[in-house]
């Protein structure tokens, strides 16, 4: 789709984000089509992009959600998608949360250690509930990516191994008010090897294999997410490639394929607008100074993340820029040495990829008030999420304040 960048700049003002549903349709469609005629289910992971509109797009194709707090799980129900198409995942689940995803009736809760196992029995037994759990197993495979993406090494907090996992089975298949159906890995985001998604598939499904035998019967198989995008010059895996990799592996096993992608479907829908406020230039050091900042776009200051920045409809001889925002922070960065023309106040800056781990992880610091976000569909503009005013962000302390 053609992006009228200045229009909507204009229309809805900067910073801004903007999302392209037709792209978001095509990647679900894409991975749908790549699963065949297996038993799926694509939970879409709700952090990525939490949106309720964005959630509801997705729901409307068929996709469920993988959610990892009680807030995502109320706004997958809120969207739209049904109980039992939504997963609770989560290293660190309050009894709260507990409590009302049983009350709830989702699909299932996937489990993170056996203590939290014997947390949700219990729950669960004082709700007069059997508790349909899943469990992450930790298969210790390097998944190449970003150290703080990585989540499939014992060194992470996550999930549990695989001696530890079949423990916690045999538990929970005694146990009068847990039953254990799903079983789950997810080794990092930002894959972009075949391999190490291939291995931890094969050691999980060893493991299903070996509880079947036992009699416990696992009905869904959840593969996790993490296929990567291109940021920059990645290559990256395909649908197909991925799928393929899962079939050959899972051979022979009458299971449900679970799937969470999130960074997959929308990363590459979204762009951020931004506005030039000046330049500026330090002896040598060229800035461009812009109305969008970490607050709103934290991924390059939190992992040196690269995002690919263009002006828009400006002509020049280009040369090294750092793309800096307005936040009291040396950290406060979007790019550090862009290849930019000259540059004038009200100048647009397009910032590419931002569909994913962009708003979602925005916050009010300096008390800057989020960006609006809008979704493109069908030629179609609309907005999906006002801009905040001050008022909306002090709602929650004026009724407390003491002059």
């Amino acid at each position: 789709m053609k992006i009228e960048i200045k229009a909507l700049a204009e229309k809805y003002g900067t910073p801004l984000y903007v999302y392209d549903f037709d792209y978001i349709s095509n990647r679900y469609t894409t991975l749908k089509e790549a699963f065949g005629g297996k038993k799926s289910l694509i939970n879409y992971a709700v952090k990525a992009n939490s949106n309720l509109s964005v959630i509801a797009h997705l729901a409307k194709l068929g996709a469920g959600a993988d959610c990892v707090s009680i807030g995502e799980v109320k706004r997958a129900l809120s969207a739209g998608i049904a109980p039992y198409r939504i997963i609770f995942s989560g290293v660190g689940k309050r009894d709260d949360e507990i409590h009302d995803a049983l009350h709830l009736d989702i699909l299932l809760l996937n489990l993170e250690s056996e203590a939290e196992m014997k947390r949700v029995e219990m729950m669960a037994k004082e709700l007069g509930k059997k508790a349909r759990i899943s469990i992450r197993v930790n298969p210790n495979i390097d998944p190449q990516t970003h150290p703080y993406i990585s989540t499939g090494l014992h060194e992470n907090k996550f999930g549990v191994e695989i001696d530890m996992a079949k423990r916690m089975y045999i538990y929970a298949k005694k146990s009068e008010s847990l039953d254990p159906i799903g079983i789950h890995f997810h080794i990092g985001s930002q894959l972009t090897n075949l391999t190490p998604i291939r291995e931890s598939c094969a050691i999980v499904a060893d493991l299903v294999r070996s509880l079947k035998a036992i009699n416990i019967d696992i009905k869904f198989f959840d593969v996790g997410g993490g296929i990567g995008v291109v940021y920059d010059d990645e290559v990256t895996i395909t649908a197909k490639e991925y799928t393929g990799a899962i079939f050959e592996v899972t051979k022979g096993l009458d299971v449900t394929l679970l799937c969470e992608p999130g960074r997959y479907m929308v990363a590459n829908a979204g762009v951020f607008l931004t506005k030039v406020l000046y330049e500026k230039v330090n002896g040598s050091k060229r800035f461009v100074i812009i109305d969008g900042a970490m607050n709103d776009l934290i991924r390059p200051s939190l992992y040196n993340a690269y995002h690919k920045i263009e002006a828009v409809e400006v002509e020049g001889t280009l040369t090294p820029a750092d793309v800096v925002g307005p936040v009291c922070e040396s950290g406060d960065f979007l790019g550090k040495d862009v290849a930019l023309p000259p540059l004038e106040h009200n100048d647009i800056l397009l910032v590419h990829s931002t569909g994913a781990y962009g708003f979602t992880m925005a916050s009010n610091y300096n008390t800057r008030a989020k960006p609006a976000e809008v979704a493109l569909e069908k030629g179609e503009d609309r907005l999906i999420r006002r801009r905040e005013s001050y008022d909306d962000q002090v709602a929650l302390e004026l009724e407390y304040l003491k002059k």
